[in-house]
């Protein structure tokens, strides 16, 4: 597996806006124990999971707590762990654990749910040179957590947004004339960013081609006009261009487009299709 990937510089300002979300002007319910308590609890994984976002319940704590709570991994982020495997281990305020329980658990539900599906997926393909992309399909809010948690399974990012990389579709395409001329407009607009092109049809792939486009996606194209479109592409040499499967693909589809020889595969399903996982807290402790 590749080394952890950057955390996202927004992480401080999500985490601000969940915890205000959720306890807004003070928690009722955890105002009902002693100010002075003090507890010990752990996080119980209860499925089989790829671990991820201990950074952002690191920093739930940090803004919640102010350094009285103490915190232990037991897995680090990334890590494979069973059913019941304990994660994590806390010590402190009784209050604050309580205030800051679901605010961690969501992060870590959700990004591992995230980070467990990229990995399973990332597996199927582990034999080909294909590389699975995610896509913009993410949570409102959590685009950037999610994006990590993909590359933490084990799969790669697709442009961040609409600011970083071109991706011009039919109605850009229409709209500028031409593949040709939407792929000489976009090198004018921003000379560096890359350049990515919708393809239907082996005219439009043709043209992209002869355009120097970056990326070609081919928008469900059959396996047998993918492995075509792979062949026509090698035939440029050196003026090739990556080609991108996307479109319709489901998790039986997957191993097959790989092997067609296409470089990438892009599947929203890696953050709009997946599962939570099931975690609990437990107090184990009282003082």
């Amino acid at each position: 597996m590749n080394a952890t990937p950057t955390v996202p510089g927004d992480l401080p300002q999500i985490v601000r806006q969940a915890l205000a979300e959720d306890i807004g002007s003070g928690d009722i319910t955890a105002a009902l124990i002693d100010a002075n308590t003090k507890a010990r609890a752990t996080i119980v994984c209860r499925e089989a999971a790829v671990i991820c976002g201990l950074p952002w319940a690191e920093e739930v704590i940090k803004q919640l707590d102010g350094g009285d709570i103490t915190l232990q991994w037991l897995q680090a982020e990334g890590s494979e762990v069973n059913a019941d495997e304990t994660i994590a281990r806390f010590s402190g305020p009784a209050r604050a654990l309580l205030s800051a329980e679901r605010c961690m658990l969501n992060f870590l539900q959700t990004l591992s749910g995230t980070a467990t599906l990229s990995r399973e997926y990332a597996r199927l393909v582990a034999h080909t040179s294909c590389q699975l992309l995610d896509t913009r399909k993410t949570i409102p809010g959590l685009r950037t957590a999610q994006k990590y948690a993909v590359a933490v399974g084990g799969c790669a990012n697709h442009r961040m947004g609409l600011y970083d990389a071109f991706l011009i579709k039919e109605n850009h395409i229409s709209a500028c004339g031409s593949i040709t001329d939407a792929v000489e407009k976009a090198r004018r607009l921003a000379p560096g960013k890359p350049v990515e092109v919708e393809v239907e049809s082996f005219a439009e792939l043709s043209e992209a081609l002869d355009a120097r486009a970056d990326i070609i996606m081919l928008d469900n194209f059959s396996i047998a006009d993918m492995r075509d479109a792979v062949r026509r592409n090698a035939a440029r040499g050196n003026a090739r261009s990556r080609l991108e499967a996307s479109g319709g693909i489901t998790r039986q589809s997957l191993v097959e487009i790989a092997e067609t020889g296409v470089d990438y595969i892009s599947i929203g399903a890696l953050t709009k299709d997946l599962k939570a996982i099931d975690l609990s807290m437990r107090f184990d402790r009282l003082q």
